[in-house]
């Protein structure tokens, strides 16, 4: 039987994506194909954040210990190595600032995301963002090859990449929502909430490759990366089972055909307290994202790549953490009692690390992963199987269309956090590394205290005294 397509007629349309995908992939085959293919954009956006970390150390290092050009005149001994304006001494503060100007813009736009996430096609929404993003990380690293040396310039690629890597989170929680039901949430979105820490191992590992020789590229290939996942979701996204005839999840009950308010989705039962306790989880895990690799150096004394190397280790542990949570939290029913255990512990194990970490290299490897784990564990249970939760709560009838907003809401409460965790770091750690690592002790202390009355709720239920819910 012969086919015709007319690919002049319908150019990258939706018609053919689903005609192709009908003759090969059954119903069950679609979400896991959705489930990698949703991995892969979001490894994406993270491998294309982390080779500032990995760079800081290079744009202002030690250059008593470089070797220097015998061609080179130099003003300065001390600082004849570092990229301009990173070469003063108040450099610190200058990277908070770039870290901020991602953060800030990434925190402010995430509100509107979810917004415009439920509004518009999740194809072409997450497309654009995903190439955008890569433009942008690009034209950081091409700063190298131009010889730029202002900070306005790279202050503003970052607030412009912040706005533009919003697009990400919520669009990609929304559509693995729609083809995934509540039953094993916590175990699949946990494994699959490991992108945020393969991300970074890419993203380190990358940078690494050339940040000693060019560094300019540890930017520009994360983002052709980027950019090239932005073209594979524009032709192989399918957003909802419905689009390619196949069952929507059985949980699911008839959507809503009207978007949530914002003070709507803040009225579900659980978002006010799990927005609150991320914004301190996530202060937590930006920290290490942003200032784990530069602490290593100054305090192990390792040079940019050795450093951004072991830095990985702590989001192998993130990795281990987030299915772990994912697990426990499914076999209890407490996601917020999971979180709880899993924040009081990091806490010892932060003052632990700061003190004990870098006194054997098997004691290095060993407080990473456990710190990693611990960090990371609740960070990627909340942004995941809670928010899927909540944003399919049982008092919206099924709408899963809130589940952008309610995503938003969460990941940009905790996207505050992220913002401050790096900019108090570049600040406090000029009086020394042990008054940052009291902060983040203090911020996952309070994390805790902010889930203690969904903890004592879902510690009630296992008692017998109320039926146990999720959320």
């Amino acid at each position: 039987m012969t086919v015709n397509v007319t690919l002049v007629l319908l150019p990258f349309s939706a018609e053919i994506v689903t005609f192709v995908f009908n003759l090969i992939w059954s119903s069950c085959r679609y979400r896991g194909f959705i489930l990698v293919l949703t991995f892969l954009f979001y490894t994406a956006y993270h491998l294309s954040r982390k080779p500032i970390s990995i760079v800081k150390s290079e744009l202002h290092r030690n250059c008593s210990t470089a070797i220097r050009p015998a061609d080179l005149n130099i003003t300065n001994n001390a600082t004849w190595c570092d990229w301009q304006p990173f070469d003063q001494d108040n450099y610190q503060t200058l990277f908070g600032v770039l870290d901020n100007s991602f953060l800030v813009a990434y925190a402010i736009g995430m509100f509107f995301s979810g917004i415009f996430g439920e509004r518009v096609s999740l194809r072409y929404y997450l497309s654009f963002g995903m190439v955008m993003s890569g433009v942008f990380t690009c034209l950081f690293g091409l700063g190298f090859y131009l010889n730029i040396h202002t900070l306005w310039y790279y202050a503003s690629i970052q607030i412009l990449n912040g706005l533009m890597q919003t697009t990400g989170w919520p669009a990609v929680v929304a559509c693995v929502g729609n083809w995934f039901g509540k039953g094993k949430r916590g175990f699949i979105m946990g494994v699959w909430n490991s992108h945020t820490s393969v991300g970074n191992i890419l993203g380190s590992l990358i940078a690494g490759v050339f940040v000693s020789s060019s560094w300019g590229m540890s930017f520009i290939v994360p983002g052709l990366i980027i950019a090239s996942t932005g073209v594979l979701c524009f032709f192989f996204l399918i957003e909802r089972p419905e689009d390619v005839n196949c069952a929507p999840p059985q949980e699911c009950e008839p959507l809503l055909q009207n978007a949530i308010s914002f003070l709507g989705a803040l009225r579900i039962p659980g978002v006010v307290e799990f927005s609150l306790c991320l914004l301190f989880a996530k202060l937590v895990s930006y920290t290490f994202l942003y200032w784990l690799p530069l602490y290593i150096s100054n305090i192990a004394h390792f040079d940019a790549k050795q450093a951004g190397d072991m830095s990985t280790l702590f989001d192998v542990g993130g990795i281990l953490g987030g299915i772990l949570a994912g697990l426990a939290s499914d076999y209890t029913g407490g996601r917020a009692t999971t979180c709880w255990v899993m924040l009081i512990l990091a806490a010892p194990m932060l003052f632990l690390y700061n003190y004990i970490g870098q006194s054997s290299l098997g004691t290095t490897i060993g407080m990473l992963l456990l710190c990693g784990g611990l960090v990371n564990g609740p960070y990627a249970l909340i942004t995941t199987a809670v928010s899927a939760d909540l944003g399919t709560h049982e008092c919206l009838r099924g709408n899963s269309r809130a589940l952008s907003t309610v995503t938003a809401i969460i990941d940009g409460t905790g996207s505050i956090g992220a913002a401050l965790g790096p900019l108090f770091a570049g600040l406090i750690s000029h009086s020394g590394w042990n008054n940052v690592f009291y902060m983040l002790i203090s911020a996952d202390v309070l994390a805790c205290l902010l889930l203690s009355r969904l903890v004592y709720k879902e510690i009630r239920g296992w008692c017998g005294h109320i039926p146990r819910a999720r959320g």
